[in-house]
């Protein structure tokens, strides 16, 4: 795999940092979850890593993750800034034992600034960084994506890519460096093609430009049985198989048409089929329509399936039963496609981790009466 052979301490987090760590692993690192003794274990994006314990209000415990860090390769930390300098875990100190450490940070709203410090959750972030003022049906207040927009796309994906670009660095010239990444940056760069475009797409009010709502041929229709059809018939060649599909005569139906009263006619028409039937009707016409598909059916959907897109987990009482592919897919080193090992549980590879870091028995020992590790909370 692409990452094999680098080690990664990943100071627990929630959300972004946690699926940055979980993109290391995917493609072949050794990602170290450093957690806090009964602290819950909320990492879903957790597969193929280890987890040790370590209490960090013990001078002994902060050891431990300096020691850890001396032989890694790269350190990811989620805190806000100061947290880790505080606890002698800076980047300066652990830097000068190990010149060649990766120091990744994923913050908020970055290391620097009047809102470095503040408190924050993706709705937040991409509202600072101009997106989500973008983002909703006109007329409407704006509306998050989720938190798909801050905390995996600008957060955690761009940390990611952060830390490619810096092996890469550290292959010519031998030297680690600091990644400052935050959701705000990160979410906005995500959206720079909004502003590139913004003459051509997004020149009206949120929600009447052709991709956010506003035009009939770039939305959602309700078929039927109650589900939905994805209709993206942008382009006249496709806009013109989309009239044939909905069986409309191209001589009195112009997608230059009032949108809303164009709108209010494909409705009308995705009403008297079910998405099963729209799905066949639109099967070989290329007039970008799709069915809007759950999980579980996109799973099992023709193109996927052939793909492998989607890992199912073989126990049945696993929280998530269906899971991405790492992705991009790489022909000679490609990811790991498999879900290998159900998710760690806390402190599960304390002994062994450590154990491989060069600690000895006695040192082990010794640890665990200060209170400084634990092994799966059970010492």
């Amino acid at each position: 795999m692409a990452l094999k052979g680098i080690t990664v301490i990943e100071m627990a987090g929630l959300a972004p940092a946690p699926f940055c760590g979980m993109i290391l692993a995917d493609f072949g690192a050794r990602v170290i979850r450093v957690d806090k003794p009964h602290s819950p274990d909320v990492d879903r994006a957790a597969r193929g890593k280890q987890s040790v314990i370590v209490n960090l209000k013990k001078k002994e415990g902060v050891n431990v993750v300096k020691r850890l860090c001396s032989r890694a390769d790269v350190l990811l930390e989620p805190f806000r800034p100061g947290v880790m300098e505080k606890l002698n875990l800076g980047p300066e100190i652990l830097t000068k034992e190990n010149p060649k450490l990766i120091y990744a940070r994923l913050t908020g709203y970055g290391q620097s600034g009047p809102m470095s410090h503040k408190a924050g959750h993706d709705i937040n972030y991409i509202a600072t960084s101009g997106i989500l003022s973008k983002l909703g049906r006109h007329g409407e207040k704006p509306y998050p994506p989720i938190n798909l927009m801050a905390d995996f796309a600008g957060g955690g994906l761009i940390c990611a890519l952060g830390i490619m670009m810096a092996l890469f660095e550290r292959s010519k010239s031998g030297k680690g460096q600091v990644i400052d990444a935050n959701m705000v940056e990160g979410s906005a760069y995500m959206g720079t093609w909004l502003e590139l475009v913004k003459d051509l797409y997004f020149s009206k009010e949120r929600g009447q430009s052709y991709l956010d709502g506003g035009s009939a041929f770039y939305e959602t229709y309700k078929t039927k049985d109650g589900k939905y059809m994805a209709v993206g018939a942008l382009e006249p060649q496709f806009y013109r198989a989309l009239l044939q599909g909905l069986n409309l005569d191209p001589d009195k139906v112009s997608q230059a048409d009032d949108q809303d009263a164009q709108s209010k006619l494909f409705q009308e028409i995705f009403l008297t089929k079910t998405r099963e039937e729209w799905t066949e009707t639109f099967a070989d016409l290329d007039a970008c329509v799709t069915p809007v598909l759950s999980t579980a059916e996109a799973a099992e959907h023709p193109h996927n399936k052939q793909r492998a897109m989607f890992l199912k987990s073989s126990d049945p009482h696993a929280l998530h039963i269906f899971q991405a592919v790492p992705a991009p897919r790489l022909s000679r080193t490609p990811a790991e496609e498999k879900i290998a090992k159900p998710l760690p549980e806390m402190g599960e590879h304390t002994f062994e981790t450590l154990k491989e870091q060069g600690f000895t028995q006695e040192e082990l020992r010794d640890l665990v009466s200060q209170g400084a590790i634990c092994q799966k909370e059970r010492l």
